[in-house]
């Protein structure tokens, strides 16, 4: 669920192969477990044959174990050819290859945009997917879509909400904040009462920057094809800038990096107090510090206007369908199934959080209870989460790139007298000047 990017030159975003959908009209009745769609899927499934899928998450194991007992014929190869960034990397190295590419391909969110502006990935509208926009939360179904087309299907999803220690909270007197600026003031008495307990731990995050900018009402993003406009010095954005940069100023969050052994120690002894994040997060809270079972809990994330309930998405992986793919009614057939119905509900189950709203509203999920979270139902306020995420947001069509500068640009905010503001402006002009070499219409 993590992003980590190195800087790479992402070219070749307008890969385009010339493989077509061959799609007949109507088709399954959906008593199989797909949509209504081609009839050649249905004929497919009879057939037979081999999908490969390129994905790193886990939970897929099992249901390319149920896929193929449910359908005999299929032969589903599931490789890892690495996680994020390496695998887009292959991806886009096996389709300007014309050969080596995947019938499926698991895609980040974030990352999705390079695969569709670039013309590299199908359509899955005409095979059944467009007739699924209910199945799916607002949040991740908004990010596979661009104009009337459906790019891939949602896989899991990760509406952000506010973990807190609530043993450190509680030995220091200190209410959880329901506002960024309570948030602020939390920050300022934790750290005055314990000068070695932070209120959060930030080295700078491109995913975790964007998905408050998100919250707090900022959209610097604005593209439509090659049409691309950034800007970050709307109201959202200036919000967001103006609350971290106090405590930056003020040096009340821990300059550890995130996933680092220090972070885990810090979540551990209590001296990083808060994460604000996406939903995945309490299976690594449960295997990577399982010391603090009992002292942490979930809360509906800060808010920038007391009484609100904005929320935004962090995180989360889809399943697309390369155009280059060999079988392409087999790949569509598996990515919908591992996305809805049963192969989502076995996903929820090993750990994932859901993307389909059944899942999510479902008695089960929202009772479940967290023996972590002193048995907490954490699973109420994420979903509450998942229901107040704006669906009007969205990433550039190069963002891996994007992302991939941003310790260059705005991470010297962090390790320097740089402002947070500078550092954005300078990100911008950087991702910017990026699209124009690649051909992309950017202004601001």
């Amino acid at each position: 669920m993590r992003n980590h990017t190195t800087r790479r030159a992402f070219g070749a975003l307008a890969v385009a192969c010339a493989l077509a959908v061959t799609a007949t009209a109507c088709g399954s009745d959906g008593s199989d477990g797909t949509a209504a769609g081609p009839k050649d899927i249905a004929a497919a499934l009879e057939k037979g044959g081999k999908v490969t899928v390129w994905a790193w998450e886990p939970t897929l194991k099992k249901v390319v174990e149920d896929f193929e007992k449910k359908y005999p014929k299929v032969d589903v190869e599931l490789v890892n050819a690495g996680t994020g960034d390496k695998q887009y990397t292959a991806l886009q190295n096996a389709l300007a290859a014309g050969s080596g590419a995947p019938d499926v391909a698991q895609v980040e969110y974030y990352a999705l945009g390079q695969f569709t502006i670039g013309d590299s990935v199908e359509d899955l509208a005409p095979y059944g997917a467009a007739k699924l926009a209910k199945s799916f939360t607002p949040g991740p179904w908004n990010a596979v879509r661009r104009d009337d087309g459906v790019y891939a299907l949602p896989m899991d999803s990760g509406p952000m909400a506010f973990f807190y220690n609530k043993k450190v909270f509680d030995k220091h007197g200190v209410e959880v904040p329901t506002t960024w600026d309570e948030y602020v003031e939390a920050a300022r008495a934790l750290h005055k009462a314990d000068p070695k307990v932070f209120i959060t731990n930030d080295t700078g995050d491109a995913g975790a920057t964007t998905s408050l900018i998100w919250q707090a009402g900022g959209r610097p993003y604005h593209a439509r094809g090659t049409d691309v406009r950034i800007d970050f010095d709307d109201e959202g954005t200036r919000k967001y800038t103006a609350t971290w940069q106090k405590l930056l100023d003020e040096k009340l969050v821990a300059p550890i990096g995130s996933w680092s052994d220090a972070w885990y120690k810090g979540l551990a002894d209590g001296s990083i107090a808060t994460l604000s994040i996406g939903a995945w997060m309490p299976a690594n809270l449960t295997s990577g510090v399982a010391s603090a079972a009992g002292d942490w809990r979930v809360a509906p994330l800060p808010q920038w206007t007391k009484g609100d309930k904005a929320s935004a998405e962090n995180g989360g992986s889809s399943l697309a369908v390369p155009k280059a793919a060999k079988n392409k009614e087999l790949a569509y057939a598996f990515t919908e199934f591992a996305t809805t119905g049963a192969g989502a509900s076995s996903r929820v189950a090993a750990g994932a959080f859901p993307a389909t709203s059944a899942d999510l509203e479902s008695k089960a999920f929202l009772d479940a209870e967290f023996p972590y979270f002193g048995g907490q139902k954490a699973n109420r306020i994420f979903a509450e989460s998942a229901r107040n995420v704006s669906t009007d947001w969205s990433y550039l069509p190069y963002q891996v790139y994007a992302n991939s500068v941003f310790n260059d640009t705005v991470g010297k905010a962090y390790v320097s007298p740089v402002k947070l503001s500078e550092g954005l402006a300078a990100w911008q002009e950087a991702s910017i000047k990026y699209g124009a070499d690649q051909g992309f219409s950017v202004g601001k």
